[in-house]
């Protein structure tokens, strides 16, 4: 065998490998655009649905695209293609209005057109109270965020869907707003931890729905204390395995 066979093998070896990492990279690229992208929880505004430390798959296709589906938000298009809209009870990641560079997770209550006001602590859609339940307490720190009971409550919208939100204070200043009228074209969004949410009540405002990214449907890893998913030693003590591969409702 002669020395320039050796260095072609080489070379073709150098360079098989190069094309399957190319060919990696673009394959993960398609699968985080166009069907899940992974999201990880930064704050408790959706406790006790989501805790800080779960990390979830967010369906990209339920929605369909718009720019803001895309990584880094391209401005390639106008609107969305192959739509569908989001029904109301979906925990849906979308970019803030006034920032798109930033990503929000909260549940849709609010469609187009639809009245929504709190009163009391209860959620009103069009004039008619959603139906509110007590259902006891929780004194579980990693769960609640502080170190006392706090109300659990069962909330179940007009279309069926139920979902657990906590009231950590009386008379919060979420408790009571204005009636909000959902423009066409926008959703209402409320975060589960309804005493410790930044929503549509507040800064948020109505979202628009080319600023959807996905449908969060599932988690797949949940660690607690503050500790990184890399820190595997943290693992035994941390890890939620409780919330493992838990869809997300």
């Amino acid at each position: 065998m002669s020395v320039a066979d050796t260095s072609g093998k080489k070379s073709g070896g150098l360079g098989e490998t190069v094309s399957v990492i190319v060919q990696a990279l673009l394959l993960a690229l398609v699968i985080r655009t166009l069907l899940f992208q992974p999201f990880s929880i930064p704050s408790g505004s959706m406790r006790p649905t989501l805790l800080e430390g779960d990390y979830l798959f967010v369906t990209k296709w339920a929605y369909g695209y718009s720019r803001y589906s895309l990584p880094f938000s391209p401005d390639l298009f106008s609107g969305r293609i192959w739509g569908s809209e989001p029904e109301r009870g979906d925990v849906v990641v979308f970019k803030f209005p006034p920032n798109p560079s930033i990503d929000y997770i909260k549940r849709v209550v609010g469609l187009p057109g639809d009245k929504i006001q709190m009163r009391g602590g209860q959620l009103f859609i069009n004039d008619e109270g959603v139906a509110r339940e007590m259902i006891g307490q929780v004194d579980n720190r990693d769960i609640t965020e502080v170190s006392r009971p706090v109300d659990i409550y069962r909330e179940t919208l007009p279309n069926g869907v139920s979902y657990e939100t906590f009231d950590l204070t009386q008379n919060g200043i979420g408790d009571d707003t204005r009636e909000f009228i959902v423009p066409e074209g926008h959703y209402f969004m409320l975060g589960d931890n309804r005493d410790n949410s930044a929503d549509s009540r507040f800064n948020v405002g109505f979202v628009p729905y080319d600023h959807l990214v996905g449908r969060a449907n599932i988690i797949f890893f949940s660690i607690a204390g503050g500790a990184s998913p890399l820190e595997i030693w943290k693992w035994p003590s941390e890890v939620r395995f409780g919330r493992l591969f838990d869809f997300i409702r």
